[in-house]
């Protein structure tokens, strides 16, 4: 067993939040077209109140430090934020588009020790790319600072959201990673608004490209290895936990709010009106989200796919129940198998594939819930 996996089940076993996120704004420079965002400034915590934000999450056992936004850069104190995590020891990546990057900025990230850098790239033609970010220019300042970072010797991992303006892009930006020295992560999920306005799903990419994905080697390391439909599960993954938001991670947002994940728009308490901790063991709505087992899951629970699917319960809360299916997962399910969820048949949708089951991935280990947030959970790594 990893360190990480195994400090994962230390936390699930003692009820740590091993792993937050925090956005510490919602500004941004950027106006991508598949953003989730309201980038008006509603009243952002201060400096003083981030920091006794950190001491508190530091306090609670706190040690996977996710900072993000908006635009991280757009706050001006946002060093002496990373400063002060890093005096707290935590363990600190950073989310950016990275357009604010310049060699100083990232001499002072390597000093301050920063683990990893995520960027994002949406396709290695600045026509797609700043047509997506609305901000012209913006590829080419991105990719400097890629270049800037990786000169200091850190991590860099370039995050693709696929989506229909880009689809066609991605082996281009996965040839970009690796000339640029990056790793790199891709997501086909466009997720609905914060505030729950759906419009933007139609961005997501097509059925027939969601199946491309899935069968792609440079994004699956070995695509003959999971051909076989999904075992029948057992009851270790029907007494299991549905995603990890909640019980060992959560999300705050830029004006204290505590969710259980970013995808999992929930409000469980406000960190202007209660400590960390008090919101953290005492929520009714963090209790709720904790209660739930695979078994009690309305209509996934008699899926197929329940122990090997990587349904997200912000996604279903979203679609009306946290108890629900999510629509999203339910297609990759069937993308990757050519069997369709319980959800799709009681609906009425898919058939199986006609050339057979597709891939399926690794069934999870449901009993120990992953470290990372529902929305990492879903992406593909290449």
């Amino acid at each position: 067993m990893s360190l990480l996996a195994e400090m994962n089940q230390r936390a699930l076993h003692f009820g740590v939040p091993l792993s937050v996120h925090l956005d510490v704004t919602y500004r941004c420079n950027e106006r991508c077209v598949h953003c989730y965002l309201d980038h008006d400034d509603h009243g952002e915590m201060t400096t003083a109140e981030i920091k006794d934000v950190l001491t508190q999450l530091s306090e609670a056992g706190s040690f996977l430090l996710t900072i993000s936004g908006g635009e991280v850069f757009m706050r001006r104190d946002l060093f002496e934020i990373l400063e002060y995590a890093r005096g707290l020891l935590f363990n600190v990546k950073l989310k950016t588009n990275g357009v604010m990057i310049r060699e100083r900025e990232a001499k002072r990230l390597r000093e301050i020790g920063v683990e990893q850098i995520q960027i994002s790239i949406y396709s290695h033609r600045p026509e797609v790319h700043d047509a997506i970010t609305k901000l012209p220019g913006s590829l080419k300042r991105t990719i400097d600072a890629i270049r800037f970072l990786r000169a200091q010797g850190l991590k860099v991992t370039i995050a693709n959201v696929l989506m229909s303006e880009n689809f066609a892009d991605y082996a281009g930006v996965i040839a970009l990673a690796k000339n640029l020295g990056a790793s790199y992560t891709v997501d086909p999920t466009i997720t609905p608004k914060i505030d729950g306005d759906r419009s933007i799903l139609r961005l997501n990419i097509e059925e027939s490209d969601l199946r491309q994905v899935f069968r792609d080697p440079a994004l699956v390391d070995d695509v003959e290895k999971f051909c076989a439909p999904p075992p029948p599960p057992g009851e270790d993954v029907m007494e299991g936990y549905p995603c990890s938001a909640g019980h060992t991670s959560c999300y705050i947002s830029p004006y204290g709010d505590v969710y259980p994940c970013v995808a999992f728009p929930l409000p469980s308490g406000n960190l202007r009106q209660q400590t960390f901790l008090d919101i953290w063991h005492g929520s009714a709505e963090l209790k709720q989200v904790r209660s739930i087992r695979a078994k009690d899951l309305t209509t996934c629970s008699s899926c197929a796919h329940v122990g090997s699917c990587s349904r997200c319960p912000g996604l279903a809360y979203f679609e009306g129940s946290m108890y629900g299916p999510s629509s999203a997962d339910c297609q990759k399910s069937f993308q990757r198998t050519g069997i369709p969820s319980a959800n799709m048949l009681r609906s009425g949708q898919g058939q199986r594939s006609a050339s057979g089951p597709l891939i399926q991935i690794q069934p999870m280990d449901h009993s120990v819930p992953m470290v990372v947030s529902s929305w990492e959970q879903n992406n593909l790594t290449a």
